[in-house]
């Protein structure tokens, strides 16, 4: 028996090849065929309508409202970015003008005191100035009250080294008193 098996099998290779080797188009095995692909199919159907396709469709759901709630959480950062900028933007403005209201303030202030003090220096020199002038005019009145002695004296001396003769200083005095009147 074991010898008629492959002689069988090669008749049917023979049987098959003589057919034209295809048994997918002989019409007897077509209702075999076509029943196995609708089971196969309504199997592979079924498989995916209830357990991949469900799966799937809901990662994409999933997938799909992370985008949105991404997007939505990316425009209100946006949001806050924008609004943040504006604030610093504000501040920084306020920031400069607060600085320059202080810088203002100050040169005032500075401009105050150095003039103040300019006049208080002012007044004080116009003080020793006066001061000064007055003990200059006591000494020049006090040096033109003595020239007339101081005079006397020199003349005194002059008419003793020119003349030889020795004269007091009040008639020195007297005789300048005479020629000035």
């Amino acid at each position: 028996m074991a010898a008629e098996k492959p002689h069988a099998d090669a008749s049917h290779v023979a049987t098959e090849a003589a057919s034209g080797g295809m048994p997918q188009f002989e019409m007897s095995t077509w209702v075999g065929q076509f029943f196995w692909l609708i089971v196969t199919f309504g199997v592979m159907y079924f498989i995916l309508s209830k357990f991949i396709l469900p799966k799937i469709g809901q990662g994409l759901t999933d997938r799909g409202d992370r985008i949105a709630d991404d997007l939505d959480e990316a425009s209100r950062m946006q949001q806050q970015a924008t609004q943040a900028q504006a604030d610093y933007e504000r501040a920084l403005a306020d920031a400069k003008a607060k600085a320059h209201n202080i810088a203002e303030t100050t040169r005032k202030s500075v401009d105050e005191e150095i003039s103040a003090e300019a006049d208080a220096s002012e007044d004080a020199f116009a003080r020793k100035q006066a001061d000064a002038d007055a003990r200059i005019h006591k000494i020049k009145t006090a040096a033109l009250g003595k020239i007339d002695d101081v005079a006397a004296d020199t003349v005194g001396e002059i008419i003793a080294k020119i003349a030889g003769v020795k004269s007091t200083t009040a008639s020195v005095k007297a005789a300048i008193t005479s020629v000035k009147g």
